[in-house]
């Protein structure tokens, strides 16, 4: 899992990144056919076969299937299923680096959550 992706991930990952952030945002709901790689790739300046590759892991993930001829659609409960990927991954990979930064400055969540409102 990705916990969505950061600018230091390989670019397959990053792709991948967007994608599930478009899925969990809802801009691809079940059903919704994902845009052509080709398009995708167009979009993002990026390789076709890189994102190809970042298109076959949601289907390796079971977010979506490929319907021959036509095209990628994210399938019922790929939303739900990979928001909980995505928290797991979070908790278990960045959550214990972030906290552990907040320690090194001596931050407290009650100076954090202020930030916000600022």
């Amino acid at each position: 899992m990705t916990a969505l992706s950061n600018e230091d991930s390989p670019v397959y990952i990053r792709l991948r990144g967007t994608i599930a952030a478009g899925i969990l945002r809802g801009d691809y709901r079940a059903g919704d056919q994902l845009p052509s790689v080709r398009a995708f790739a167009a979009e993002h300046g990026a390789n076709p076969l890189t994102v190809a590759k970042a298109y076959q892991s949601f289907q390796d993930d079971g977010y979506v299937e490929v319907r021959r001829g036509v095209g990628m659609f994210v399938l019922p409960g790929a939303a739900e299923n990979l928001r909980a990927a995505e928290r797991a991954a979070f908790v278990e990979t960045q959550w214990p680096r972030i906290r552990s930064y907040i320690d090194l400055l001596g931050l407290d969540a009650a100076d954090l959550l202020a930030c916000e409102r600022a």
